[in-house]
Order: C-alpha cells, then structure tokens, then sequence
C-alpha cells in the first residue's frame, strides 16, 4: 500500500511549492503530477501555466475532471503521485452532481494498490468565514470531510502556513 502524505493549507500558503520539493526529493523524475484544475478563464489559466512552469519539465502530468480513480490508474506504476489539488476535485465532482464519498471511495482504492508514495494537496476552508450561501456551507463540509479521510490515512501530514511547513502527522 502507498504511502499518503497530506499537504493541507490556505490559499497562497505554499502548499502546492511544498508538495513539488517534497516529491522533488521523494521521487525525482519519476513522478506522476494529477492536475485538477480546469482552465476558462484567464485568471485561472494563468495559474494553471504558473503551475506548470514550478515543476520539473520530465514529470508527467494526468489531467482530471472528477475520476481520480482512472487518472491514477493512467500514471507510471512506478511513479510518485503528486495530486494537487483535492480541493478542485472535490469541486468537480460536486459540480457534476456525482457522490464525493463513492468517488473518493474509487481513488483511495487505486491509490491504495500502488506501491510508491501519494502525496496529496488540499486546502483548508475551515479555519474562515462561514459562507452565505448553502452551496458554500455544503462544499466547505463535503471538503472537510474530505481532508478527515485523507489525513486518516496518510502516513505523514503537513498544514502550510505562510510558507512553513508545520508537521501534524506524525506528531512531533
């Protein structure tokens, strides 16, 4: 079973940075980066571009909508996991009105039968304002959800917080 490292932050706090080194040292070239971000809009696609242009040319990269599962079962099986991000996934599947729980149910097996490691990026909506509108309130908890079952599993996790990586899992 593959290891799961959790990188958990805010928006701008570093998390993706972390997650690219950390898989920089763990994997080397041989990593499989999961893109969840759809492009549209200009903003977005400038992000999606910066993106691209902070990782390393030789990682290959899978681009997701909202099946995790098949998106890992497409990458090397020898191959690091890099999925960044859990937090527009989560938005995708929930946009399309599938099941967060069986959808997630689908990756975590896939990423269950690899061998090599998974690091996994997502954001922390928690720690913030409570959205107006129901639909907010209801993805900020589908999300919590979420990162509950991640960090359950993962081996080691890291909340990033102004660029600092403070270490939650395992304890200190």
């Amino acid at each position: 079973m593959a290891d799961q490292i959790l990188v958990l932050g805010g928006t701008r706090s570093g998390k993706s940075a972390f997650a690219v080194r950390s898989a920089l040292e763990r994997g080397g070239d041989d990593v499989t980066f999961i893109a969840t971000a759809r492009s549209g809009d200009p903003e977005m696609d400038a992000r999606i571009e910066a993106h691209r242009r902070g990782r390393p040319a030789a990682w290959r990269t899978v681009e997701v909508d909202e099946d995790l599962a098949t998106a890992v079962a497409l990458a090397r099986p020898t191959d690091l996991l890099l999925i960044d991000s859990l937090t527009l996934w989560a938005a995708a599947v929930l946009e399309a009105g599938g099941s967060l729980e069986e959808r997630w149910s689908a990756a975590e097996e896939a990423i269950g039968r690899r061998s090599p490691p998974a690091i996994l990026v997502s954001d922390e909506v928690g720690l913030g304002i409570v959205p107006v509108t129901a639909s907010g309130r209801q993805f900020r908890d589908a999300l919590g959800w979420l990162n509950q079952q991640v960090a359950a599993a993962a081996r080691q996790a890291f909340l990033l917080v102004a660029g600092i990586a403070v270490p939650l899992k395992p304890v200190p």
